[in-house]
């Protein structure tokens, strides 16, 4: 675990699952104006926790007077690389709330994620993708030494589809 005062950094685990859920769906409503379902996202929270080879959940908690509060999360997932031979760990699904937000919360998660990445040999970085009007979060991730890959990220959805044509707003 990765300590800063006040803040603790741990993995996540199947008694984190609301707060997982409730911190995603107020990532994908602020971030692109999506409302999740939340009786699938429970689910698919639920199959990450319970399932090591598809990734993991790690939570950024306050602690004052013996309360550990919930205040940020991300989520690993893994990429092969047969250039490098090893494994891309995804930074996914962050959310730092938003009273905690610029105290140093994210860059605590990243560093806690980077620390575990590099005391494991089989894995040879770590990417994340972030929505292209984020630009508060783009600054953030430049801060803790991320740089922009030079890739551009395409999908093709099947839950959660977008048509190429359908601007990106916060407003809905």
């Amino acid at each position: 675990m990765h300590f800063t005062p006040y803040i603790r950094v741990r993995q996540a685990g199947p008694q984190d699952a609301d707060v997982l859920v409730g911190f995603s769906a107020a990532m994908a409503w602020e971030t692109e104006g999506r409302q999740l379902d939340l009786a699938r996202l429970l689910k698919g929270t639920h199959a990450l926790l319970a399932d090591s080879q598809r990734g993991f959940f790690i939570v950024a908690e306050h602690q004052e007077r013996g309360l550990h509060r919930p205040v940020g999360q991300l989520m690993i997932t893994y990429e092969w690389s047969d250039w490098r031979n090893g494994m891309f760990w995804w930074v996914q699904s962050v959310y730092v709330a938003p009273a905690w937000r610029r105290k140093g919360i994210y860059r605590s998660m990243h560093h806690h994620i980077v620390e575990k990445a590099k005391t494991d040999p089989a894995v040879c970085g770590i990417r994340l993708y972030v929505e292209q009007d984020n630009q508060p979060a783009q600054t953030v991730y430049q801060r803790v030494g991320l740089a922009p890959s030079g890739y551009w990220v395409y999908e093709q959805d099947f839950v959660l589809p977008k048509t190429i044509d359908q601007p990106h707003t916060r407003d809905r």
